[in-house]
């Protein structure tokens, strides 16, 4: 049995881009995206969830971006894979999926659509905690579910051995604190525009976005707040702001696949029922990479340096 002696290594893991190419996977971007993360040392890699277009992804797909995704990463890095959806019977299925296929914790969104209420919530995950041994991560992101799990909440789930952490992404800085101090559970930032104030608030690292883009210097930027260095982090947090205004100018992830496939990376294809980015966010992609972002990752061949 998981229990909470399994604890998620402080720091920063990145939410992995599913890179496509026509109507699959393009397995030489994906193994090129995992591995310059692990380079960078991240403490962990999320494969599957929102900016993974999880919810358009085939159970073969899925499969072989976890496989390949812990086979890479194998005592280099943690592996937690996105496993929720809007059924509570599918996530326990998905969830065994993860698990057999060697991820080392499940992260859950919210169930969308249905919006719950607080009480489904709790009975929703617990359902899912009890049918599966394995380290899970609850996901809280009301602009992509419609419903907010609460720290109350939170706090209730944490009696379960294997929930294990917490990715806030609500943006609700009051309610991320009392989640902080109300759970025992790990909190982690699931915005990156709030990253600083979210570790100040006592959050153990990020899940992020921007680190796709930069995880060298997300690395960094993390180990500077966490050794108490913040006339480093500081500024580094504040270098980091327009790079997150450009990763979010249109639904995440389409811009920053297509910064990533102007950096060579990967196809910039989102898959429907997301398209590329429209003319005028993509002359200002196009700009803000050639004026500032190239530069930034030609410093650093594992995701730049912003400081």
């Amino acid at each position: 049995m998981v229990n909470k002696s399994w604890i998620m290594p402080d720091g920063i893991y990145t939410a992995l881009v599913t890179p496509f190419s026509g109507d699959g996977i393009d397995r030489q971007a994906w193994r090129t995206l995992v591995e310059r993360q692990i380079n960078a040392g991240v403490a962990g890699v999320v494969p599957i969830g929102c900016t993974g277009e999880a919810a358009t992804l085939s159970r073969t797909e899925r499969e072989y971006l976890v496989r390949s995704c812990v086979e890479m990463c194998r005592g280099k890095c943690v592996v937690v894979a996105g496993s929720g959806s809007n059924a509570t019977s599918v996530t326990i299925d998905q969830t065994r999926d993860v698990k057999e296929w060697g991820a080392d914790a499940a992260m859950l969104i919210t169930p969308y659509y249905n919006k719950p209420q607080q009480p489904g919530l709790h009975a929703h995950y617990r359902a899912v905690a009890r049918a599966v041994d394995i380290p899970i991560v609850l996901y809280n992101v009301p602009g992509r579910t419609a419903v907010n799990m609460l720290p109350a909440t939170c706090a209730l789930l944490s009696a379960e051995p294997n929930i294990v952490a917490l990715k806030e992404a609500s943006g609700l800085l009051g309610q991320i604190e009392e989640a902080v101090a109300g759970c025992d559970l790990k909190v982690f930032s699931g915005d990156d525009g709030l990253n600083f104030q979210i570790f100040g608030l006592g959050a153990s690292g990020a899940i992020s976005v921007v680190s796709n883009l930069l995880p060298g210097a997300m690395v960094r930027f993390w180990k500077a707040w966490a050794s108490g260095d913040l006339n480093r982090a500081w500024p580094m947090s504040r270098a980091f702001a327009p790079i997150t205004d450009a990763c979010f100018i249109e639904t995440n992830p389409v811009p920053v696949k297509e910064l990533l496939s102007l950096a060579g990376l990967c196809k910039r294809d989102p898959r429907l029922p997301l398209v590329p980015c429209n003319e005028q966010s993509l002359t200002f992609l196009v700009q803000f990479y050639e004026g500032t972002l190239a530069d930034l990752m030609a410093r650093d061949p594992d995701g730049g340096d912003v400081s």
